[in-house]
This record gives C-alpha cells, sequence and structure tokens, in this order.
C-alpha cells in the first residue's frame, strides 16, 4: 500500500516526510544530503540555536501502526499535549528556559527553548481511541495503529 505523510511545520517552510511505495520515509529536501538540517534552519531564519524551539522527529510505519518519536530533552510530560484530529497528529508544547541565578554576572546559552508545535499528516485510517503515547528519558512516542482494513492480511489459496 502506498501512502504518504506529511510534516507541517509552524514556519515557513514546509518540509515532507513521503514514504516510497514500499513505505521507507525519506526526508525531502535538497539541501539534507550536503548540510542536513543545520543549514534549513538557517534559511528559516532561525540560525542561532537559542532560536524557536524545534525539537527533532522521526515517523515509522509498519504493517500494523505508525510510530512517531519526538525528543524532547528537558520537557518534562506536563508540558507537551498530544491531540489527533482529522488525520492530523499534533504534538505541542514548550521547553522552558532555565532561571539565571541571582549570583550568576553571564550567562551563555546554546540549548534552545521555548514553545514548540510539529504536526503529522497521516493518510491511512487510525483506531484514534487505541492511540498511545508515552514519555519516558526525554522521548516522546506515540503510537497510531492502524484500521483492520488497511492492514496486510493472508489469503489462504484454495485448490480448483
Amino acid at each position: 500500500m502506498k501512502g504518504s505523510i506529511n510534516d507541517h511545520t509552524n514556519t515557513a517552510t514546509t518540509m515532507k516526510l513521503i514514504t516510497t511505495p514500499r513505505s521507507t520515509f525519506t526526508y525531502a529536501s535538497p539541501f539534507s544530503p550536503l548540510f542536513g538540517r543545520e543549514l534549513e534552519r538557517w534559511i528559516a531564519g532561525t540560525p542561532d540555536p537559542s532560536g524557536p524551539y524545534r525539537p527533532d522527529l522521526d515517523v515509522r510505519e509498519d504493517s500494523e501502526s505508525v510510530t512517531v518519536v519526538l525528543d524532547l530533552p528537558g520537557v518534562s510530560r506536563e508540558d507537551v499535549q498530544v491531540t489527533f484530529h482529522d488525520g492530523v497528529l499534533t504534538l505541542a508544547g514548550e521547553r522552558k528556559v532555565e532561571a539565571i541565578g541571582q549570583q550568576e554576572v553571564r550567562s551563555y546559552r546554546e540549548r534552545p527553548h521555548g514553545r514548540f508545535e510539529r504536526r503529522v499528516t497521516i493518510e491511512c485510517p487510525i483506531h484514534d481511541s487505541q492511540i498511545r503515547a508515552t514519555h519516558k528519558d526525554g522521548v516522546l512516542t506515540v503510537v497510531l495503529p492502524k484500521t483492520a482494513e488497511v492492514r496486510p492480511r493472508q489469503i489462504e489459496i484454495a485448490s480448483a
């Protein structure tokens, strides 16, 4: 079965995760082979790592489900919201900045912080009442089980 999953970001650029007929995902960007995501972040206007927080995302699909994994180091479970509506999985939340101590004279920050929102369009029927989300060791994992009609099924061949 051929399908696709689109990653919609809240920036001016839209990057897509596309499935091929074998359901392998590719990150569709002309710059990825050369520079990875750092150049894309710079082009999108966020070259400074302390700029808007955009956690990295992986999407995997098998015959039973679609799994979305989001890296959220330093983000507590209570600061993340997961919603699924009309085939769009929305992962939103906030990575809070640590307060600077009163005795600190200078501060240098490289770790990004702030609000984030990632949207992934799932283009196959999902059992939305059976979606599971777990948060462990700074990694959010969302498993979206496919409905029975889209799962491959073995068909027995009868003798004629």
